[in-house]
């Protein structure tokens, strides 16, 4: 009996450090971050190597606004005036996510411009021709606006006005770039990349994000510190590039889904109180009243109704009525003719200005009408079509001729067998049949195809229905007018309440019953 208590006691004390051990990564030497699932160290090439970032908060990109996420009621908000019976309104989910706190401006489309010259200018001219926007939407037969033709892209009076003559598709390609120098900028001031580097740059050689996770773009490495010396190394001790893991690039920037940016301009937050960053601490989960306009339910008017100086001023840029763009020499009332800078009016309580009236915006979505039966009720959007990176006979990754990784459609042979999706192009989804295989019949029945996009918001030459977030309109992603606009957002990863929130409900541990 003595040897076998001798014995519990030994076995009992190994256990008894061991688990110390696991806790404090080792028996001996200084305290690491290890697996609870193998008990191996994290980031030690002794132990392989598997690089893990410290957990950390999303932070806010350039020019972007936090939206926590919720549930509401997409659709229309006031009488269908128009007749069109497309927008019924049905309660869906919206992720949190970000978004452009501003319209993008001239001087921001001006930026992209200049870089397009720069880095394809001599090679790829046309890339640059592609991307100007249209300045003779200005153009009417009976008015005369050819100064706006030559002067409000151009001129800088108008630096901070929002872009207008773009089509869908070169504000898709404007999010793409944006994301790319976003990130490169990132790695460059985490010493991963050299600011010498930009200047090298040209054609199939510039910064592209997926090219550069794919190890196709290398770049000139700058100066790393000695932490991140150890956190960049592979195993054998050589350098390696960032990975997303590693926590330092962004998510891309994007147009908003049709329900992101309806959800952001409704900016039902201000009706809750507000939540507290204490544990167990926030608002009531309470909506009170269905808003008309973007700037709160407090006023369901165009003017504002507090007193003081601003009482009684338009809260947006629209047309009032015929004939009627800015008011009367004296006394304008909303201070604009044509758009105005993209920080002028009242911000909702997002902080997002412009959500009603200035311009109308693009967004992702393919348009159809809408019904109570309309696809999912979490994070609604229709557009997809599935991508995945190409890859050639020898299973190699490749970059186009402008540095950009090779994607590929995805068919719907590699979608039969799949449970949530079983084909790669699903525009048409729900359309009329089970194959979806109906057509709206584009210029003959109707002007709906697969590449008419949702257009949101008011604008400067709109009367004040089209303010209201719940309405909506349609135009082919080719084409531009002097009153349509866009904006960009963001996904948001990890906490859907914001920094610092925990996610999910955290309830302290029980004590057990001996």
């Amino acid at each position: 009996m003595r040897r076998l208590t001798s014995l519990s006691l030994i076995v009992g004390t190994g256990v008894m450090l061991s688990m110390s051990a696991c806790k404090n990564g080792g028996l001996f030497g200084k305290k690491k971050e290890s697996s609870s699932a193998t008990g191996w160290t994290y980031n030690d090439p002794k132990m392989g190597g598997f690089s893990v970032a410290k957990n950390k908060d999303q932070f806010t990109g350039p020019g972007l606004v936090f939206v926590q996420g919720g549930t509401f009621a997409m659709g229309a908000t006031e009488q269908d005036v128009m007749s069109d019976w497309n927008n019924i309104p049905r309660r869906i989910t919206v992720s949190s996510f970000y978004i452009d706190e501003t319209e993008v401006s001239n001087v921001n489309y001006r930026e992209y411009l200049y870089w397009l010259t720069r880095m394809y200018g001599e090679s790829f001219p046309d890339v640059y021709r592609g991307a100007l926007p249209d300045t003779l939407v200005w153009r009417s037969e009976l008015a005369y606006n050819e100064p706006l033709v030559e002067y409000y892209f151009r001129h800088p009076a108008y630096n901070d006005y929002p872009v207008v003559g773009v089509t869908w598709k070169q504000a898709t390609d404007y999010s793409k770039w944006r994301s790319n120098r976003v990130n490169e900028k990132l790695l460059m001031d985490a010493g991963l990349l050299s600011k010498a580097d930009i200047m090298n740059q040209a054609d199939d050689n510039t910064f592209d994000s997926k090219s550069y996770m794919a190890g196709l773009y290398e770049g000139t490495p700058g100066k790393l510190s000695k932490s991140a010396k150890k956190q960049f190394s592979n195993p054998d001790g050589s350098p390696r590039g960032a990975q997303f893991e590693d926590g330092i690039m962004l998510p891309n920037y994007r147009l908003p889904t049709e329900a992101e940016w309806e959800y952001a301009a409704l900016g039902y937050i201000g009706q809750n109180p507000s939540p507290s960053k204490k544990e167990g601490k926030r608002g009531e989960e309470l909506i009170l009243n269905k808003q008309i306009y973007s700037w709160g339910t407090n006023n369901s008017g165009l003017r504002d109704i507090r007193r003081g100086n601003w009482q009684g001023q338009f809260l947006a840029n629209f047309k009032r009525g015929s004939g009627d763009n800015m008011g009367m020499a004296g006394g304008l009332n909303d201070r604009a003719s044509i758009p105005a800078p993209v920080q002028s009016y009242f911000p909702n309580t997002f902080g997002i200005y412009n959500m009603s009236g200035n311009v109308s915006e693009w967004v992702q979505d393919v348009y159809r009408p809408l019904t109570t039966i309309d696809g999912d009720d979490f994070n609604y959007f229709r557009g997809n079509k599935f991508q995945t990176v190409y890859q050639n006979a020898e299973k190699e990754f490749e970059k186009d001729s402008l540095g950009a990784l090779k994607m590929r459609d995805v068919t719907d042979e590699e979608s039969a067998s799949r449970l949530n999706y079983q084909k790669g192009d699903v525009i048409n989804y729900l359309d009329g049949d089970t194959l979806s295989l109906v057509e709206y019949g584009y210029g003959i029945t109707s002007l709906i195809n697969d590449k008419s996009r949702v257009v949101k918001g008011g604008s400067w030459n709109d009367r004040a229905y089209w303010l209201s977030p719940g309405n909506r309109r349609h135009m082919q992603e080719d084409m531009a007018t002097n009153t349509v606009g866009f904006r960009c957002a963001m996904d948001r990863v990890g906490s859907p309440e914001g920094n610092k929130f925990k996610t999910g409900q955290v309830f302290k541990k029980q004590r057990q019953k001996r």
